[in-house]
């Protein structure tokens, strides 16, 4: 029976575990979930889970040559540089045929005010000729960026799935959630407050300035809808480039069909 590693912890790459467990045109494969353990509480995804890190290409591509793999998947965030980079050299050592699944990057459009960066570090450097009230969405991981003196005046609201730890700016409130959004809200589920939309969030906080890096997909964009709307300028940290000379698809029915084409 093939074997396939799925490189995940994004929404794409437990749909594409969905669709490879629900065995349409496809013979019966084996397929290893691998998640980085960074978030608490993750959404397990149908088929083998195993969590946490491989030790580098190396250790990745003796895991692979250990486990017998037939193909890798790399499914991770378009920001997860690092284990892009691992995976591609891994497959390479290993002799593994490797596919990247990365979502379309988000586009501007008609009365957006984006401003594209190259860096976490630069969009901090930006910020306070933008605005004085910041809502960041980058993730819990890189809020050292936005520590530094130049930005203690600035007023930050922070959402993540967890919380996250210092270094952290100096003025901060936590808004711990999980995506998907959406731009009016929904109702709590088991009991839980109602979750607001990204429209009244950013009346309530009395944003001014967005900051996001490019994930692209549905699930964050809501915000880019909510920021347009009211007007305000929106920081926009480019995501890295797949490696030169590896196979990209853009979507989970895109890397099935990678699949059928090799086992059907």
């Amino acid at each position: 029976m093939p074997h396939v590693l799925i490189l995940g912890g994004t929404t794409e790459a437990r749909r594409l575990a969905e669709l490879i467990a629900a065995g349409t045109g496809l013979p019966a494969l084996r397929v290893t979930n691998s998640l980085a353990g960074r978030v608490s509480t993750p959404r397990l995804p149908p088929g083998e889970v195993r969590v946490g890190g491989f030790g580098g290409a190396e250790g990745l591509a003796e895991w692979l040559r250990a486990h017998q793999v037939d193909a890798l998947i790399d499914a991770t965030h378009p920001f997860a540089e690092t284990i892009g980079f691992h995976a591609a050299r891994a497959a390479a050592a290993a002799h593994v045929p490797l596919l990247a699944l990365r979502r379309p990057g988000w586009v501007p459009v008609e009365g957006d005010d984006w401003h594209e960066v190259g860096s976490l570090e630069e969009a901090a450097a930006l910020l306070p000729a933008l605005g004085r009230r910041v809502f960041l969405t980058t993730g819990r991981l890189g809020l050292a960026a936005f520590a530094v003196p130049a930005l203690d005046e600035l007023w930050f609201l922070v959402r993540s799935v967890d919380a996250p730890e210092p270094p952290h700016p100096a003025r901060m409130e936590v808004l711990l959630d999980r995506g998907p959004f959406t731009l009016d809200g929904e109702p709590g589920e088991r009991g839980e407050p109602r979750k607001p939309g990204e429209r009244e969030l950013l009346r309530r906080h009395r944003i001014d300035v967005v900051v996001t890096k490019d994930s692209g997909g549905p699930a964050t964009a809501p915000k880019l809808t909510a920021a347009r709307e009211a007007g305000l300028p929106v920081v926009v940290v480019r995501r890295p480039a797949v490696l030169e000379g590896v196979r990209v698809a853009d979507g989970p029915e895109q890397a099935l069909h990678w699949l059928m084409s090799r086992y059907s």
